[in-house]
């Protein structure tokens, strides 16, 4: 009996996904575990598994099809000998951007947008010259009537990637105020580039936050010195290992303590409770190349630097692949966001509800300090507490920056 396979979701927030890659082709057999397609979300690549054994009859959606709402039928299973359905057996259709798969053709493997994969496609042979290039950059080089043998690769081997459509896409002039527009100027160059599902979330989460969720913000300054001392030593016992901590570990662990200790900022406010977690999962911010990602450290508190720092490498760079499955960077109970490497002097971070507080790292940098009323010089760094007002008052909030503060400047507590 022919079946439809749905549109996962992936994550108890998930709405819609690109789906970016077929693994199984029109016509294979599948059986239950057998992995299928890989799904973007605003976060991460994942695989899909199929839940029953039968044989791909129809591909319903196109590979790089974007805002496939869940539950949309995606395939249709069959059982050996039975006639493929024209229409999704449940009645229902793909999505509106969809178009059915190419019967004749292997799927092609299009790039996920917040990081293009690079993986080898066949190449296109153009004016008897070879040119390699992404199917999702080849969509959009049609999309934007691009020749493509006109375009430079940066990708592996000269392979043309998102990134060259998008810097070689025609621009289109800014149409200038009717009201001071002179006959002989030109407007400057726009370029248009289309939200990722990435961005798109991103910018969602953070107009709800700041909304809705009453922020308020609480600044000091830590000395760094001994803290930078005690990991020079650590790493100077670690190098044998190849390990090498870096200050953020070091952050990690101090505000997993500082959690411990002020447990009244470890919480989360809802409409009708207050939750008050045990355990301090500090979420951290990872750059990736169209917004930010969060992989969480799991109870921090409880783990040594040295733990630390392996488990927080592994999760930036798989964060970075868009390889993170959805409980590496859902939930947690406190965000760090580091900013130290780029020089700033000091910031304040927009809150992850539903957290009830984020702190803002800034770089240490040489200040002049006053000690014992003599002037001396100190490695200072400013950090900014950002506080959900409806969960956190003020006196708290400071409460525990003193506490961060304490923890950081006498740092041998972060090893014992």
């Amino acid at each position: 009996m022919a079946t439809d396979i749905l549109m996962p979701a992936l994550s108890p927030t998930m709405k819609t996904g690109t789906l970016a890659r077929w693994l199984k082709k029109e016509g294979e057999t599948v059986a239950a575990g057998d992995l299928i397609a890989e799904i973007e979300t605003d976060k991460a690549t994942m695989e899909v598994e199929a839940v029953d054994e039968g044989i791909i009859g129809r591909l319903l959606v196109s590979e790089g099809t974007p805002d496939i709402a869940v539950n949309t039928p995606i395939a249709i299973l069959v059982e050996e000998g039975e006639a493929v359905p024209d229409k999704p057996v449940g009645g229902g259709e793909p999505s509106a951007e969809a178009s059915p798969a190419p019967k004749a053709s292997a799927p092609e493997t299009p790039a996920a947008p917040a990081q293009e994969k690079s993986s080898p496609a066949a190449p296109m042979v153009e004016k008897g010259k070879r040119i390699f290039i992404s199917p999702l950059a080849r969509r959009l080089a049609k999309e934007r009537g691009l020749d493509i043998a006109t375009l430079k690769g940066t990708g592996p081997n000269g392979r043309i990637l998102r990134r060259d459509i998008d810097n070689g896409a025609v621009k289109a002039p800014a149409p200038a105020p009717a009201a001071l527009e002179e006959p002989s100027a030109k407007s400057g160059a726009v370029q248009s580039v289309s939200h990722s599902t990435m961005r798109k979330v991103i910018a969602r989460r953070l107009t709800e936050s700041k909304t809705h969720v009453p922020h308020f913000y609480v600044s000091v300054d830590i000395e760094l010195d001994a803290l930078l001392a005690l990991r020079s030593k650590l790493n100077a016992s670690l190098e044998a290992e190849g390990l090498k901590l870096s200050v953020n570990d070091m952050m990690i662990r101090a505000v997993a303590l500082a959690l411990k200790k002020q447990p009244g900022l470890n919480v989360q406010f809802t409409e009708t409770e207050m939750l008050h977690f045990d355990d301090a999962d500090i979420a951290m911010a990872v750059s990736v190349p169209d917004g930010l990602v969060t992989p969480i450290i799991r109870q921090a508190d409880k783990k040594s630097l040295r733990q630390i720092s392996v488990e927080a490498r592994d999760l930036a760079g798989r964060a970075r692949a868009g390889k993170l499955a959805p409980e590496e960077f859902q939930g947690g109970t406190f965000s760090i966001s580091n900013m130290g490497m780029f020089g700033v002097k000091d910031f304040a971070a927009i809150l992850n509800p539903p957290q009830a507080a984020i702190l803002a790292i800034a770089s240490g940098q040489k200040r002049p300090v006053v000690r014992d009323g003599e002037l001396a010089i100190a490695t200072v760094m400013t950090v900014t507490l950002s506080v959900d007002h409806r969960a956190v008052d003020g006196a708290l909030g400071a409460q525990w920056l003193n506490t961060l503060r304490d923890l950081v400047q006498n740092p041998y507590s972060l090893v014992i």
